[in-house]
């Protein structure tokens, strides 16, 4: 009887004791990231058959096991992983959208300078200061484009280091989590129980890799696990670690990609199999946002660029300078200079595949001025053999042809705003990537020979009208316009038109005549006749097919008498005129982009909204997320977390298990005591 009360106490003495233990490490790792509680779990040891029956031989510890939970953990993960996301997703595209929207430093107050300068010299033509006051303020506008090109640049930059610390601290977190697999294999085939607090080092480090990118387990027999990321992408297998690699993008060699290790390599991954975590929020904000602002923005400063170098083409200067031919040898009225469309082939292209080119195509005339059809998106050009196909990567919208001519032909009846050519036939599996506007906004200038002569501002219209100084008639002649194609019309100027019995003749033999932007009608002869109606426009049709026809235009209004004439000129000593720049200041409020749907100022507020719009969805988002977040480790934390007040409790009861035993201990000692006494007698 003693020694089963001995046993029972010493049994007893020890679980008391392995759960002091064990309350004192929860307590101590109460604050230690990453900690589960642990408890003791104890079995009574089997009875011993007496002739009363059974007798309890005590207790002992089966094991001390982690109080824990696979989903709630999983939950967690998965919460983690996209609140980093949305942190750094709204932490990315707030500095775009402060950039953008700023009173000051944004877009807007430039534009807004540039065209009151623009006001002021259609106000003055002839006034010097006016127009280097003009100078000065185009030079703040491409300025002001070049600045924010340059930061957004300068973000990309910003997010290729981010991606490889990124990919530097995923890598190392799988090597460890590839090492502790090794360990607690190795720890729980040795002993058949648990190696919690390695288990719990390895939950932390997995959620902490949840903070980088979105990671999922699978556990093996053995007691590792197996980290995948993206779609399936093995990147730890048990003891072994795969890792990620930085490289560079075979479609886009200016981009930074994430790839996984292989045996051959490194293996692209495509972007979208990368979600969640601080590494999907950055390549999330760089393909959805910086990419959209900066192509938009680019398209701004094309547009600009575009529209008002074509309305200065139609123009002269105020040393008499114009298209019209012969123009002066080197004269050039472009106001502002631009980059082409930049094309990128993939690095995966066939041997000898030939180069790939693009070029804006001229701003198209709209109600006497311009627009652009520019789109804020990158273009993909593919070719199969067969065919060749461009994807406008924005919608995924196609135009497939047999070649690069009959591919042309497709782009001028749904106008892009540029044009495409190659050096040669483009062979199967050729892939090119063409951003027209991604890199624009760096790229704009002040031609640098206004800067040098103010003088040089096409501010006057190259052509002037009058009536003659004969005529017996009511009638009388607008001003005049030009538009493209007006400069193959010099050698017809000047130009006597005469009034005969409801007929307007003594055009030029062979000029091509468009009444009210009708199809245009050959002159035969000096004798041929155009039927006159009272403020009909009259456009002499100068080079190319435009439509409506393009070329020197005017009006008579009135009622004219035989014999009536009217005068086309060029507009020599026209120092005063500023009708060609106060086209250009129209142009502040027209619909100039988008196809004709909004202005600059309209086009630019629709970026700022949109960029705003996002900001904001991330940061709501971003703020759910964190609530998730919240919840889902509160849950995790009320089944795992260290309890103080619990811990303590269980102090109390161990502790008064132990004094308990130790009392039954020393009850043994005496009666053994008591038994001896009696045999020694």
């Amino acid at each position: 009887m003693g020694s089963g009360i001995l046993g029972a106490g010493v049994s007893g003495l020890l679980a008391a004791q392995h759960g002091l233990q064990t309350t004192e490490h929860n307590i101590a790792n109460a604050s230690t990231p990453g900690y589960t509680r642990q408890r003791v779990i104890q079995g009574s040891n089997a009875g011993v058959m007496t002739g009363s029956g059974f007798l309890g031989q005590g207790t002992h510890v089966a094991t001390i096991e982690r109080v824990y939970s696979r989903f709630l953990t999983e939950q967690v993960d998965r919460s983690q992983s996209g609140a980093s996301q949305l942190d750094t997703y709204a932490a990315q595209i707030k500095q775009i959208d402060n950039l953008l929207a700023d009173s000051n430093a944004g877009l807007s107050p430039a534009l807004q300078a540039f065209f009151d300068g623009v006001a002021q010299v259609a106000a003055n033509p002839s006034h010097l200061p006016s127009r280097q006051t003009m100078i000065s303020s185009a030079q703040g506008l491409s300025a002001r484009y070049q600045s924010l090109g340059t930061q957004l640049a300068q973000m990309y930059d910003g997010i290729n280091g981010e991606l490889r610390d990124s990919v530097k601290a995923i890598n190392s977190y799988a090597e460890q989590i590839a090492r502790l697999n090794e360990q607690i294999g190795v720890a729980q085939a040795a002993t058949g129980h648990s190696a919690n607090d390695l288990l719990d080092t390895r939950d932390f480090l997995v959620a902490e890799l949840n903070q980088l990118i979105r990671a999922k387990t699978s556990a093996n027999g053995d007691g590792s696990i197996n980290v995948f990321v993206g779609n399936g992408q093995q990147l730890v297998v048990g003891s072994q670690s795969i890792g990620l690699a930085i490289t560079v993008s075979a479609s886009d060699p200016s981009r930074l990609v994430v790839g996984l290790k292989s045996g051959a390599g490194v293996q692209e991954m495509p972007e979208s199999l990368i979600d969640g975590g601080a590494l999907g929020g950055l390549l999330a904000f760089r393909s959805e946002s910086l990419d959209r602002v900066s192509s938009d923005l680019g398209r701004s400063a094309v547009s600009l660029a575009q529209t008002l170098n074509a309305q200065s083409a139609l123009g002269q200067d105020l040393l008499g300078q114009s298209l019209l031919s012969p123009p002066p040898s080197g004269f050039t009225p472009a106001l502002f200079t631009v980059g082409e469309p930049g094309v990128r082939a993939d690095n995966r292209n066939p041997a000898g595949s030939p180069t790939v080119s693009a070029a804006f195509t001229t701003p198209l005339p709209f109600s006497g001025n311009f627009y652009t059809d520019l789109a804020a998106s990158d273009y993909r050009l593919t070719s199969d053999g067969a065919s060749v196909t461009l994807t406008r990567l924005a919608d995924k919208r196609q135009w497939t042809a047999a070649d690069m001519a009959a591919l042309d032909v497709q782009l001028q009846s749904e106008p892009q705003g540029f044009s495409v050519a190659a050096s040669g036939q483009l062979p199967a599996g050729a892939s090119y990537l063409i951003q027209p506007t991604r890199d624009a906004a760096r790229k704009i200038a002040l031609n640098p020979a206004l800067v040098a002569d103010p003088r040089l501002i096409p501010a006057a219209a190259p052509i002037r009208t009058a009536a003659g100084t004969a005529n017996t008639g009511a009638a009388r002649i607008s001003p005049g316009s030009v538009g493209p194609g007006y400069e193959a019309l010099g050698t017809a100027l000047p130009l006597t038109v005469v009034y005969d019995n409801g007929q307007l003749r003594n055009f030029p033999a062979g000029t091509r005549v468009s009444i009210d932007g009708g199809a245009p009608q050959v002159i035969a002869s000096t004798a041929s006749g155009v039927a006159y109606t009272s403020g009909a426009s009259i456009t002499l049709v100068g080079a190319g097919n435009t439509t409506p026809p393009s070329g020197v235009s005017f009006s008579i209004s009135g009622l004219p008498n035989n014999g009536d004439s009217f005068v086309l000129a060029r507009n020599t000593g026209a120092t005063a005129d500023g009708r060609n720049v106060l086209a250009l200041a129209q142009l502040q409020t027209l619909d100039t982009m988008s196809g004709r749907t909004a202005s600059f100022q309209e086009s630019y507020a629709q970026l700022v909204s949109e960029n705003g719009n996002r900001t904001r969805q991330a940061q709501i988002g971003g703020e759910a997320q964190k609530a998730l977040l919240k919840q889902a480790r509160e849950s995790r934390d009320s089944l795992s977390g260290v309890n103080l007040d619990e811990e303590a409790a269980n102090l109390i009861r161990y502790q008064q298990a132990y004094q308990a035993s130790a009392k039954a201990l020393q009850i043994a000692t005496s009666l053994f005591d008591t038994i001896l006494n009696i045999a020694a007698r």
